[in-house]
């Protein structure tokens, strides 16, 4: 999108929202971020390629995290367990290892999550920093995530692993997913032990990490470590332009780029929602996204819709809500939106000034969906 476009825009949010100002964040520095052992990091970057983790040996972290689409896989609803290749060019699968149903979500890009202020994730902030189960964490896992992970992030990189049209595969079809199935904790184990009886793997865990004294006392606390570790060391964002503009050098933005700096902490207000280093307050709202793809399940609800953050909440109050996504290297994520309902800045920002008009204008055309026929019935329902 043409910067002069995407000023014009900011013009009409100006004219639309209501007048206010936020203060400039404080730029990014090192200090910024929880510390990475480097040897840990290592480990994570092997284990985050490597489709050992799930549970058909079919897929990998990075297959949806790719490097190649700024973390992302460049698609509105991914394809997961069961697809063949990488980013918008992934299809689904042939015979009865196809997929069965595209993720629910888009996949966010894992920029800066080794941040000190970050102690929410997934879209609807079903994972939290919290001490209401004794391990450090609300999560799907309650009571029966483990203790000794370092982070938030560490924590997170558990639950992919244990999805079933992520990474775990559907019941009966290995002994991963068959774990799951009968309790997330009981999968755990099972991938840890693949991953500890590999010798090289095994050597440097022992290296790593200093309470292991030999390769049998691996388990999944340290894989989800050393996972939290690379992503946290890989995605670190804080040498850009707008940080050294925060730092005192005003030439390091353009003059458009100023302009839009003052709208957006300024009259158009954005910085109301998108605010602090990482420019999100880590809240939930709701933006009246258009609507698509196979729902989220939840309990004593009989259908499969998206209900965001109510689904972990159970309040009424915050349906159809979902966290406000951090905005570095956003220009680098396309699609947008919790869903990827939209396929460029542009357009998201329209549906910001006018969501009645937006969702009237939308098309299943903008969403990014490889063709799969088997599920056309319910992509758009």
């Amino acid at each position: 999108m043409k910067l002069r476009a995407f000023a014009h825009l900011a013009c009409l949010l100006c004219l639309a929202l209501r007048a206010g100002a936020e203060s400039l964040p404080k730029p990014l520095t090192d200090a910024d971020f929880r510390p990475v052992d480097s040897d840990q990091a290592r480990i994570g970057q092997l284990l985050f390629y490597d489709k050992i983790l799930s549970g058909n040996r079919n897929i990998s972290c990075g297959t949806c995290h790719h490097h190649d689409h700024a973390g992302g896989d460049g698609l509105s609803l991914g394809i997961g367990e069961g697809g063949i290749g990488v980013g918008p060019k992934r299809t689904a699968g042939t015979g009865d290892a196809r997929i069965r149903k595209r993720i629910p979500r888009n996949a966010p890009a894992p920029w800066n999550l080794g941040h000190r202020d970050v102690t929410v994730m997934f879209h609807d902030g079903r994972l939290s920093v919290s001490d209401i189960y004794g391990n450090g964490f609300n999560s799907p896992a309650e009571e029966w995530l483990p203790e000794g992970l370092n982070d938030i992030l560490s924590a997170q990189a558990l639950f992919p692993l244990t999805a079933q049209f992520e990474m775990a595969g559907n019941p009966r079809e290995n002994e991963v997913a068959g774990a799951v199935h009968d309790r997330i904790d009981a999968a755990w184990p099972i991938i840890a032990k693949r991953v500890r009886v590999i010798p090289e793997y095994g050597a440097m865990f022992v290296d790593a990490f200093d309470h292991i004294d030999a390769p049998e006392e691996v388990t999944i606390v340290e894989i989800a470590n050393a996972l939290g570790a690379f992503m946290a060391h890989e995605w670190r964002n804080h040498d850009s332009p707008f940080d050294a503009y925060l730092s005192g050098d005003a030439s390091a933005l353009s003059e458009e780029a100023k302009a839009g700096k003052d709208l957006f902490f300024g009259a158009a207000s954005c910085a109301s929602c998108h605010s602090g280093p990482l420019l999100s307050d880590q809240k939930f709202h709701a933006l009246a996204l258009p609507a698509f793809g196979p729902g989220r399940t939840r309990k004593f609800d009989p259908y499969a819709r998206d209900v965001g953050r109510m689904g972990e909440s159970n309040r009424l109050e915050d349906a159809y809500r979902f966290r406000t996504p951090a905005l570095r290297n956003v220009a680098l994520t396309a699609p947008y939106g919790h869903n990827g309902a939209y396929p460029t800045l542009e357009a998201m920002v329209r549906h910001h000034l006018d969501p009645v008009t937006a969702r009237a204008n939308w098309s299943p055309a903008d969403a990014r969906l490889p063709e799969v026929p088997w599920l056309s019935e319910i992509d758009f329902v």
